[in-house]
């Protein structure tokens, strides 16, 4: 058993990527480290159940209080359901995920993301980006990424990256996104009355500050890569294109 671990800068802070010690049954899996906030991701694929007629990718964030150093107040002691936060963060990462797979694609895929530390300063949502692309990336599932990930503020005249959860409270744009190192794939932002330059200045500089992410996931796909399997892609019904077309 060898750890391996690689990193990169993301605005101002560092953010890790480590594999090679747990989950090792999975088909693919890291953590990724940024401050005291540690986060396992884990990527698995199985074969598609009879009758499927859709792609059955599920992505879970499982939140668990002691991540905060804290325990649950109910009589049982006991993590409840999932969040409005944790329901939130699972969509947001499937966005960037989904459009990567190979049309047709019939295999079940599951991402699950387990926070183990959370640093009161840095957000997890970005982080389950990239760990959910980087466990893709090593794993044997057949996938076109990797992807990268970033926040970006707008703060006294001035865009921060990967700002700090302080530093947000006086931000006037929220700017999440996600994308290759060729495009952007998904874009969620709140602002205030943020000029359309301005935003699109966020996007270009968004895109430029995650290269370095999605250059170590290339990185770890050819040093720790394992082959991908064959996909089970759903053929047309007979006549459909056809009927379709006409």
């Amino acid at each position: 058993m060898q750890k391996y671990s690689y990193s990169a800068k993301l605005g101002e802070h560092e953010i890790r990527i480590e594999t090679g010690t747990l989950a090792k049954l999975a088909g693919g899996a890291i953590t990724i480290h940024s401050g005291d906030s540690v986060l396992l991701a884990t990527a698995t694929a199985a074969k598609p159940r009879p009758g499927i007629d859709f792609f059955p990718l599920s992505v879970d964030y499982e939140e668990r209080m002691y991540a905060a150093g804290r325990i649950p107040g109910s009589f049982f002691r006991r993590e409840g359901r999932p969040s409005e936060h944790g329901i939130l963060v699972c969509r947001l990462v499937d966005r960037p995920l989904r459009p990567l797979f190979p049309k047709g694609m019939r295999n079940e895929v599951q991402v699950i993301l387990t926070a183990f530390s959370r640093d009161p300063e840095c957000h997890l949502d970005i982080l389950g980006i990239i760990g959910a692309s980087a466990a893709m990336t090593i794993s044997d599932i057949p996938w076109e990424g990797p992807i990268g990930a970033v926040r970006v503020a707008f703060i006294d005249g001035a865009f921060v990256v990967n700002p700090t959860v302080s530093q947000m409270a006086a931000s006037t744009l929220d700017l999440r996104m996600a994308g290759t190192a060729d495009a952007i794939l998904m874009v969620e932002a709140g602002a205030d009355e943020i000029p359309e330059d301005i935003m699109l200045e966020a996007l270009r500089l968004g895109h430029e500050a995650m290269q370095p992410i999605i250059q170590i996931q290339n990185q770890m796909r050819e040093e720790l890569g394992k082959a991908k399997f064959e996909p089970y892609v759903a053929a047309f019904a007979p006549g459909a294109q056809d009927a379709v077309s006409n």
